[in-house]
């Protein structure tokens, strides 16, 4: 495993962070600012990163889209303020999930361990084709028309997991159990914003034959419009 990068300012955090992670045997590296937290993701390739909102230089946003550009490495946001703007711009920005400061060491471990366990595996199986649509799971890589899609991972584990089954409804609830991998009941606006920008991103090409339905009250199913 690669290691988890910690990217905070907050030397507290750092330590509290780094002894629960070493405790897990997982590899870690620590980063103070925005610009040593971009060397050191060049350099180590990260499996993961954790990265604070609030940083000298390079804020977490910053440093959050500048990683978007080239990787979809999962990233956890840690911000001090519990603000719907402040959650819905960092996933707005690609971050996979937010953990709002202050917060449980115990709960940060809990969510690293959800990623870890929802990474894609290797098998090359995990492939689904739907019209000119084609999801390869492992490689997080999305084709429409021939076009590649770039798309985060957890839009694609959006896609994915609605496209595999055309029809059914899923409830936001059920989303959040099956792409985040825990119980994260009630956080809805993580949900909405990941396929705010999934349709979005689809929409940038023709596709008339499948559509991301809104089950209004309940939540999103994947339509197929053509047989």
């Amino acid at each position: 495993m690669n290691p988890i990068l910690i990217v905070d300012d907050n030397e507290q955090i750092l330590e509290i962070l780094s002894q629960y992670i070493a405790n897990a045997d997982w590899p870690f590296l620590t980063a103070r600012s925005g610009e040593e937290a971009l060397s050191l993701f060049d350099a180590a390739a990260p499996s993961l990163i954790l990265l604070d909102l609030m940083l000298p230089g390079l804020d977490g946003i910053e440093v959050c889209r500048r990683i978007r550009e080239v990787s979809n490495v999962p990233i956890l946001m840690i911000t001090a303020r519990d603000e719907d703007a402040d959650r819905i711009l960092g996933l707005d920005t690609g971050a996979d999930d937010y953990i709002v400061k202050p917060f449980s060491p115990g709960e940060v471990m809990a969510r690293i361990r959800a990623v870890q366990r929802r990474l894609p595996a290797s098998s090359e199986s995990e492939t689904l084709v739907i019209g000119s649509l084609t999801i390869h799971l492992p490689s997080l890589s999305v084709s429409l028309n021939s076009h590649r899609i770039n798309l985060t991972r957890k839009e694609t584990e959006l896609l994915y997991t609605l496209a595999s089954s055309p029809g059914r409804v899923f409830t936001r609830d059920n989303l959040l159990t099956l792409v985040w991998g825990y119980e994260h009941v009630g956080n809805y606006r993580a949900v909405d914003s990941h396929i705010k920008r999934l349709r979005q991103k689809l929409d940038a090409y023709p596709h008339d034959f499948f559509n991301i339905a809104t089950v209004w009250g309940t939540g999103y199913k994947f339509e197929r419009t053509l047989p």
